[in-house]
Order: C-alpha cells, then sequence, then structure tokens
C-alpha cells in the first residue's frame, strides 16, 4: 500500500495524530486525545502496543482516507463509538451505530447483577439450563453478555425495533459457540416471547428508556441516540411500569428482575417491585 504524501513527502501517522486532536480541541469536542488516538488507531489497524510503533510508520493512502471521513464526523458532533462503528463491552467488542444506545459502563454494571442472580439460581436449580429474557436489547450487549459468560444459560434478546434487532443480530453472528443459545424476537417487551415461556423465565433484565420526556440531556445524546431508546414518556417511569406489571406473569417463581434505574428513580420503581409477589433488593 502506497504511503500518504504532503508536499512530496511521506507522512507518518504521528501527523495526523497531531492534527486530529488540535482540531477537535478547538472545535470543543470532550476528551480530544481520546477521540483522536481511537481514530488513528482505528484508521491504521493498529491497536495497543502495535499503535505505538505504527505512530512513525508512514500513513497509508486508504488510511488517511478512512481517518479523514472519522475525523470530520467525530467534528461534527457525532459520538465516538458511532464514527468507529464498533465499541466494547465487558468481554465483547460490539457493532455499535445510530440504530442503537451507545453501550455504557453503568450497563456493564448491570450485567454484573444479572449474573449475581443467574449464579444464585443455578445454585438453587439443578439438572437444567436456566432462562434469560434481556428486555429492549438495543446492540445486544446485556443479552450477549450473559451467554458469552455463563454457557448454562440459554437468553432471549427482544427489541421492539427491527433496526435495533439488526444491529443486536449482527453482533450474535460474532460471538462464536455461546450464539447457539440466544435467540432474537421482535416485539414489545415480554410480549415478544413464546407463550410457552410463561412462568418460566429464571431472569427478567433490561436496560429499559428511563428518561422523562422533559429532562434536559447532552445535545451528543439528544442529536443522535436513538429518542425511542431513551425517552419513556412524560414521567420516566412508563417502561418500568409495563415491565414489572407483566413480570411475576413470565417469571418462575424463584426467578428474579434485575433493571437499570436513575438514582432519582429507585425509591418509585422499588415500591411498584415490592408489591405481592415480589422481593425488592438494591445494589
Amino acid at each position: 500500500m502506497s504511503g500518504a504524501e504532503r508536499n512530496g513527502r511521506t507522512v507518518r501517522w504521528r501527523v495526523f495524530l497531531r492534527e486530529a486532536t488540535e482540531g477537535l480541541r478547538a472545535a470543543g469536542v470532550a476528551c480530544p486525545e481520546v477521540s483522536a488516538r481511537r481514530i488513528v488507531e482505528h484508521a491504521s489497524g493498529c491497536e495497543g502496543a502495535d499503535y505505538v510503533l505504527a505512530l512513525d510508520q508512514p500513513a497509508t493512502v486508504r488510511g488517511v482516507a478512512a481517518f479523514d471521513r472519522m475525523l470530520a464526523r467525530r467534528l461534527l458532533g457525532e459520538p465516538l463509538q458511532y464514527v468507529l462503528g464498533r465499541w466494547g463491552f465487558r468481554t465483547l467488542d460490539l457493532m455499535v451505530d445510530a440504530r442503537v444506545l451507545i453501550p455504557r459502563p453503568e450497563t456493564e454494571e448491570l450485567v454484573d447483577h444479572a449474573l449475581a442472580e443467574l449464579d444464585r439460581l443455578h445454585g438453587e436449580i439443578a439438572g437444567r439450563h436456566l432462562v434469560a429474557a434481556d428486555l429492549g436489547t438495543g446492540s445486544g450487549a446485556i443479552a450477549l453478555s450473559i451467554a458469552v459468560e455463563r454457557d448454562w444459560v440459554d437468553v432471549w434478546a427482544t427489541d421492539v425495533s427491527p433496526d435495533a434487532l439488526a444491529v443486536a443480530s449482527a453482533n450474535l453472528a460474532g460471538i462464536g459457540r455461546p450464539a447457539s443459545r440466544v435467540r432474537v424476537a421482535e416485539g414489545d417487551w415480554l410480549d415478544a416471547l413464546p407463550r410457552e415461556l410463561r412462568g418460566c423465565l429464571d431472569l427478567i433484565v433490561s436496560n429499559p428508556p428511563y428518561i422523562a420526556a422533559c429532562e434536559a440531556l447532552p445535545a451528543e445524546v439528544v442529536d443522535w441516540e436513538p429518542a425511542a431508546a431513551l425517552v419513556a414518556g412524560p414521567t420516566g417511569l412508563e417502561a418500568y411500569r409495563r415491565i414489572l406489571r407483566a413480570a411475576g406473569d413470565w417469571l418462575h417463581p424463584a426467578g428474579a428482575i434485575v433493571l437499570e434505574i436513575a438514582p432519582h428513580q429507585a425509591t418509585e420503581v422499588g415500591a411498584r417491585g415490592g408489591r405481592p409477589g415480589f422481593a425488592v433488593a438494591s445494589h
């Protein structure tokens, strides 16, 4: 691959890293050094230790074309995760784009709680695979993490958005053997599941929309991420109400439900979860 040139001289990746950092800083982009590095990593095809060595290597014509496209998108405010088209989540390298929410660290913690409940149940229930349902799966981050990290769990991933399910399905194809234990279903929350699963789910897990319509969000979120996956309705509690109203009919008697909840909503959602038939545990 021929090297990129300026004024008849080959240009190294270190020059593009500096230009990206300076341009992003001037544009007011948060953490310009991080975005610049990730863009150069992606354009050069080198990460980790290889990235350090690549900085002093000649940039390729094809790599610079990719660099220019990504930098232009980031300068317009598009989230870095969408610019790169991929993002890490726990052990996974997920494809992400504007059809789905960006996977966040808080949701990695949600998976920790879900796995803890599954481990508890696994110790109590012997002789069968457990069954979990990830409602509103989006990119598939939660569902696929559970399938990859616990080989005795069968997982259903549901979403009302066919666009989101297309992303989840693409990510499912990339996890190898655990994919055989994951089923994707289109529909609204638990309504997407086959009726024979009623009373059989060991775990329901979800990161549902929980933003109220009146709440202010950063421009990078409002302008780029799918509103339907963020805004629940006037109060922000609408998705929780629907899930909790139906959950009792779908859960195994010993089963659990794990939801991502904003701190200011914890009391209200906990009260709804505390109706007869549920025991509430906060983390």
